[in-house]
C-alpha cells in the first residue's frame, strides 16, 4: 500500500513529535534529532511504498527515526550540547516533568532508548524490538535497569530538595 502525499502528510504532521521524541532518546542535542527527524522524513517518503499497513505508520516512522538517529550519532560521535538545557519555568508539575525528563536524560543511550519508546511513545516490547533489532527479552531488561535507576535518581533528587 503506497500513501498518497495527503495522508502522508497528514501523519508525520501527527507523528513528529514522536518521531523527535524517539531521536532525542537516541541523540545528545535537539539539533542533532530535528536533522534525524527531517532525514527520517525524506526516507520515509521515498520508501513509502513498504508500508503494507495503514495503521502502523507510527511504529514506522517512529522506528525511521530511531534508525537514522543511530545513523547520525555513529557518524557524528557522542558530543554533548550545553546549549539544549532549558531553564526551569512555571509550576511544580512543570519542574516534576522537567527533572524526569532529564533523569531519562541522562540514562545510557541503550535505557534511554527503550524507556522513550515505551513510556512516551507507547510501542509495545514486541515494537521496540523490531525497530532496534535487539531480543524481546533484551528490551525488557534494559527497561527494568532504566526504571530501577531512574526510582534511585529520583529518589536522590527528591533526599536533596
Amino acid at each position: 500500500m503506497t500513501l498518497t502525499r495527503e495522508q502522508f502528510t497528514q501523519a508525520v504532521t501527527q507523528h513528529s513529535r514522536a518521531m523527535f521524541r524517539a531521536a532525542r532518546a537516541v541523540l545528545d542535542s535537539d539539533m542533532d534529532a530535528e536533522d534525524a527527524v527531517s532525514e527520517a522524513v525524506l526516507s520515509a517518503w521515498q520508501h513509502r511504498g513498504k508500508l503494507r499497513d495503514a495503521g502502523a505508520v507510527r511504529p514506522w516512522l517512529v522506528k525511521i527515526a530511531v534508525n537514522c538517529a543511530r545513523r547520525l550519532r555513529q557518524k557524528n560521535g557522542r558530543m554533548l550540547y550545553f546549549d539544549d538545557l532549558e531553564q526551569l519555568s512555571g509550576g511544580t508539575r512543570d519542574r516534576q516533568y522537567h527533572e524526569l525528563w532529564e533523569a531519562v536524560l541522562s540514562l545510557p543511550p541503550e535505557s534511554r532508548t527503550v524507556v522513550v519508546l515505551f513510556y512516551y511513545e507507547d510501542l509495545t516490547v514486541e515494537q521496540i524490538a523490531q525497530t532496534l533489532k535487539i531480543p524481546q527479552g533484551t528490551v525488557k531488561s534494559r527497561l527494568s535497569r532504566a526504571r530501577e535507576k531512574l526510582r534511585t535518581m529520583l529518589c536522590e533528587e527528591v533526599e536533596r530538595a
